[in-house]
């Protein structure tokens, strides 16, 4: 039994680093470059796998360097590829350039490739019958609808989260995956954009009025703000070191969750995934998520229990109201 498989976009990150972003017409000299997988689905499937879970990735690359590159990524951290289909006739595997600061900011150019031509008939019901969870992570609507049907008619809990380009779409075009979501993971702006709404209760209300059990709204240096119909509450972010790379933070957020679920109840589990994704971001890379025991080491150092509010002094936080 897997505890998660993630459905979406298997890309490689060419990782640029800089002290700052050049202006047009201006040159920024690049201090250092790298590359990896990339990609919510395989973040995510990473992330769940560093965290103690196990994890299957279904998605869709080319028969190319990129491609073979980002299936080795991803078996070397021990996700099942299995279900991974490869385009052999001409599909070239989407890549995403990131630009990344001195201060950790980031810059991105996006090629989906082979990532976004994955089609319905080629998530099968044997490719996700066995798992706890499904997470669906911006991939184009028909095949989003297609593998979150097959999750719940199999009793499966099926997270989303819609990305930048989806949530321009509207909570109308966008009901019939939200409808079928237990738990969904817009970013604020994300969940602004979806509901027409301008505050984030108003969009919170909208998109629980549509399906969902729960909604985690992710709010970068302002933390989380998890509702239910029951419960409101607000994580602050979690920061333990500088800034390095925001790439990936909220992919790290859902694999905190995901396993924090597993473990916690909700509360605690959105601090948990906290940690996480604080420690995340002061490393290079965006699937360069923790591992449970250094998570585990860093809750220790803190002194925070599950079960017990942490001592705000104890709480290194990006220092936003």
């Amino acid at each position: 039994m897997y505890d998660v498989v993630t459905v979406g976009h298997i890309l490689l990150d060419l990782r640029f680093c800089v002290e700052r972003f050049a202006t047009p017409d201006r040159e920024s000299p690049i201090t250092s470059q790298s590359h990896s997988v990339g990609g919510s689905a395989a973040n995510v499937a990473i992330g769940v796998r560093r965290l103690g879970g196990l994890s299957k990735v279904i998605g869709k690359v080319g028969f190319d360097d990129f491609g073979k590159s980002a299936l080795e990524d991803l078996a070397r951290e021990g996700v099942d590829i299995s279900n991974v289909r490869i385009d052999a006739l001409g599909g070239r595997t989407g890549f995403t350039v990131v630009i990344i600061d001195s201060q950790g900011q980031i810059a991105m150019y996006g090629f989906k490739g082979a990532a976004e031509e994955l089609l319905p008939e080629e998530v099968t019901p044997q490719a996700v019958s066995n798992a706890r969870f499904m997470h669906i992570a911006s991939l184009r609507l028909d095949t989003s609808i297609h593998a979150a049907r097959l999750a719940k008619e199999r009793g499966i809990t099926v997270t989303w989260d819609p990305g930048r380009v989806q949530a321009q779409l509207g909570l109308e075009k966008l009901k019939p995956i939200v409808s079928l979501a237990d738990i969904i993971f817009p970013n604020e702006l994300e969940a602004k954009a979806m509901t027409g709404e301008d505050s984030i209760d108003g969009a919170v209300d909208t998109l629980l009025s549509a399906g969902p059990r729960i909604v985690v709204v992710k709010r970068g240096a302002r933390g989380v703000y998890v509702a239910t119909q029951s419960q409101r509450f607000e994580v602050p972010a979690y920061l333990p070191g500088r800034v390095v790379d925001t790439t990936g933070a909220g992919d790290a957020l859902v694999a905190g969750m995901i396993i924090g679920l597993k473990r916690y109840g909700l509360q605690d589990a959105a601090r948990f995934a906290t940690i996480v994704a604080g420690m995340k971001v002061t490393r290079l890379g965006s699937h360069e998520i923790p591992r449970l025991e250094e998570v585990e080491a860093e809750m220790l150092r803190i002194g925070w229990r599950p079960g017990v509010p942490p001592l705000e002094e104890r709480w290194p936080s990006l220092g936003v109201d």
